[in-house]
């Protein structure tokens, strides 16, 4: 009876047959695939199962492993300059790569995407690579931005060095509907084989600010000479007007009959002029849209924005002291 058993890592062959343990190891190794090695091994041992009896032969099973050669490995970190910001704000991110593997990856390219509301700032780039430890500045090509996706190209990044980008986003008002997280990774390629990176992320928390529920209406109350309901030069504006708003409050113009309610809570609002508060004046009929011949003004305010709530009236008295 014979037994045959082989492994397929190193390729060792153990035959049984007649009480006698006879070992043989035949091995192969095949063309180079990409940046692995695939290793074939084959095996066949000679035999007799009885004294005196004739040669035997018994061959292995062909068995394969694959084994990888050195190549490069790249590792992408991302962080920022602060953890929270607010629109208007300028955020600085850095984004490190670093080659840990035994290979040159040529060229490298970093694609960060970033969050919803965020510009990247053009000319803002700047770059260093650093080998065993030692940081120097490198130049570095324009980014290709498209949307929100920034996307890096460095020529070559050595095994055991550290490319670092550093670069700078500006906050948008649309800032504060995003998640304030961005992805990040890394490419190469190697003499036969790309490579990629792990996904870095960055969360930045978002403050609202001054872009909150809230919003501002401003205005004014002038005098309309030619009733459409725009102030031109040579029409003066109306102090110590009096506009009530719909949940309560009341502001005065000034005295260029201006008028600002800051801090506004959103939503449809509406102002009413008191004409109590101008003696001898009354709406100014406007020749153009009528539903400006009232009092009262209806607007939409978003979170964040700024609408306008004009008045326009008239003298109630013509020339000659006429009603």
């Amino acid at each position: 009876m014979l037994f045959l058993k082989k492994l397929s890592r190193r390729g060792y062959l153990h035959v049984l047959a007649a009480g006698v343990l006879v070992g043989g190891m035949i091995s192969s190794i095949a063309p180079v695939a990409a940046d692995d090695v695939v290793i074939t091994n084959t095996a066949s041992a000679r035999f007799k199962d009885r004294p005196g009896g004739p040669d035997r032969t018994a061959n292995s099973n062909p068995t394969s492993y694959t084994a990888t050669a050195n190549r490069a490995s790249l590792e992408i970190l991302k962080t920022a300059d602060r953890a929270a910001a607010e629109p208007g704000d300028t955020v600085v991110y850095r984004l490190q790569v670093k080659n840990t593997g035994q290979s040159t990856a040529s060229p490298v390219q970093v694609t960060d995407t970033l969050p919803l509301g965020l510009q990247f700032v053009s000319k803002s780039v700047r770059a260093s690579l650093a080998t065993n430890g030692s940081a120097a500045p490198v130049s570095i090509a324009a980014p290709t931005v498209t949307g929100r996706t920034v996307t890096f190209t460095y020529p070559s990044v050595a095994p055991q060095q550290t490319l670092t980008l550093v670069y700078a986003a500006l906050l948008t008002p649309d800032a504060i509907r995003g998640t304030g997280r961005n992805l990040a990774v890394a490419q190469g390629q190697t003499a036969t084989a790309p490579v990629q990176s792990n996904t870095a992320s960055f969360k930045l928390q978002i403050r609202p600010g001054i872009l909150s529920d809230c919003g501002t209406i401003i205005g004014r109350v002038f005098v309309d000479k030619n009733f459409d309901g725009e102030q031109q030069p040579g029409e003066p504006g109306v102090p110590n007007a009096v506009i009530f708003m719909d949940d309560g409050n009341r502001v005065t113009t000034d005295a260029n009959g201006l008028f600002s309610l800051p801090y506004s809570i959103s939503g449809t609002r509406t102002g009413t002029l008191d004409l109590t508060s101008l003696p001898g004046y009354t709406i100014a009929p406007n020749l153009y849209r009528i539903e400006a011949n009232s009092p009262s003004r209806l607007v939409q305010l978003a979170p964040g924005s700024t609408v306008r709530m004009n008045f326009a009236v008239t003298p109630s008295f013509k020339e000659g002291g006429q009603r």
